[in-house]
């Protein structure tokens, strides 16, 4: 398991950054973001190598992991450190053959039996949620503080808490013993970007 940072992990989104992704990737991680990920929906795949390749340069020169959403593809073309995918996205045992064995790879879960089998996975590290209702994914199912609680007890991998995150209720996922948040709105979604994921760092501790 390689060992990283995953203590505040921010998330992008086309509809809250628009044509200002790369600004506001900067803002964030000079205000504490310990990983990028790069998720785009609506885009084409040029846009998205496109984005991804200026993404790349600035999480280097940072020296903060770039992760890519679903795409395997574009995270091979640009050299990302990892690709993150869902239940329903490429096998993860042919995920990491393309990937090899350095590269990150995490895993979405959303129950607690999708917890104990990504056990015996090659991957390094889980997200699990949605935690709270969020509005950043459509049709999520919440899995709620409680079963984050199991999660955190059941994962031999870094557990990764998203959904609905934001200032106000950090605390209580920290309570849960889970000490790495997945966010997107909590820092794109605000006015200044810069602040408000220093804020969130300083919540982290």
């Amino acid at each position: 398991m390689k060992k990283i940072d995953l203590s505040l992990y921010v998330i992008t989104d086309e509809n809250l950054t628009g044509n200002k992704i790369i600004y506001a990737v900067e803002q964030a991680i000079l205000g504490g973001a310990s990983v990028i990920q790069y998720r785009a929906k609506i885009k084409n795949v040029k846009e998205m190598y496109q984005d991804a390749v200026a993404l790349k340069k600035i999480c280097s020169k940072h020296n903060i992991p770039f992760i890519i959403n679903d795409r395997v593809d574009i995270a091979l073309a640009v050299d990302a450190d990892g690709v993150h995918i869902g239940q329903n996205d490429m096998p993860v045992e042919v995920v990491r053959r393309l990937l090899g064995k350095e590269k990150i790879l995490g895993l979405s879960t959303k129950n607690l039996n999708q917890v104990k089998e990504a056990n015996y996975l090659p991957i390094d590290y889980i997200g699990f949620g949605s935690i709270f209702p969020t509005k950043t994914k459509k049709d999520t199912v919440l899995s709620g503080i409680e079963k984050l609680k199991e999660a955190v007890k059941l994962s031999i991998q870094p557990v990764v808490a998203i959904g609905g995150i934001n200032h106000s209720n950090v605390k209580l996922i920290l309570e849960t013993g889970c000490k790495n948040i997945a966010v997107v709105s909590a820092v794109f979604g605000k006015e200044d970007i810069f602040l408000s994921t220093k804020k969130l760092k300083e919540l982290l501790g």
